[in-house]
């Protein structure tokens, strides 16, 4: 079974109000690691990548001065700080958008710390993003289309097989970032 991370900050644009859904998403992808301590399970390339994606976006916002969005002891979660939003998921227009054939339309920004980290990891963050969406979307397409799974699979082998290629590479890339000692210092208060 493919599993899957979110790509950025997406936003749906049909129907409305599911905003809210997708930061919380990107927020428990980053949180999730932290609750552990003693890092990704070993052999889960889903975990090794999510903590991979929280050490990036981690040095991303200390280095930017921000504090990462998840609450410690004695340290305030920054979650609801506007700036730390903007630097995490990127400000302005998104510039990847990519329309579903159940009419929806996800959008993702190139820009900000998630970005960076899935740039870092994939190697190629537009080719992660289309795939990704693609992959992620496989059984809302077949119940809107009335097609079945595999049908609606073997329409879209092009985009498995590169999110399947990227993935590979993220896991690759992941295992040298969690292998790498973090930077020193402490995040700001």
């Amino acid at each position: 079974m493919i599993k899957e991370l979110p790509t950025a900050r997406t936003r749906r644009l049909r129907p409305a109000g599911r905003r809210p859904a997708a930061v919380a998403l990107a927020c428990a992808l980053l949180t999730g690691c932290a609750a552990g301590g003693a890092g990704p399970a070993a052999g889960d390339p889903d975990e090794l990548v999510k903590a991979a994606v929280q050490r990036l976006t981690d040095t991303c916002l200390i280095r930017q001065g921000l504090v990462p969005p998840r609450s410690t002891p004695g340290r305030p979660s920054g979650t609801g700080d506007g700036r730390v939003s903007a630097a995490l998921f990127g400000t302005g227009p998104a510039e990847l958008s990519l329309a579903l054939p159940t009419g929806h339309v996800v959008r993702a920004h190139t820009d900000g710390c998630l970005a960076a980290a899935q740039q870092r990891l994939y190697g190629d963050q537009p080719g992660w993003f289309r795939a990704s969406v693609v992959v992620n979307n496989l059984r809302p397409e077949a119940d809107h289309t009335h097609r079945d799974l595999a049908e609606v699979r073997a329409r879209h082998r092009a985009e498995i097989a590169d999110w399947q290629r990227l993935r590979a590479h993220a896991v690759t890339e992941a295992t040298t970032v969690l292998k790498t000692p973090p930077p020193k210092g402490n995040p700001p208060a």
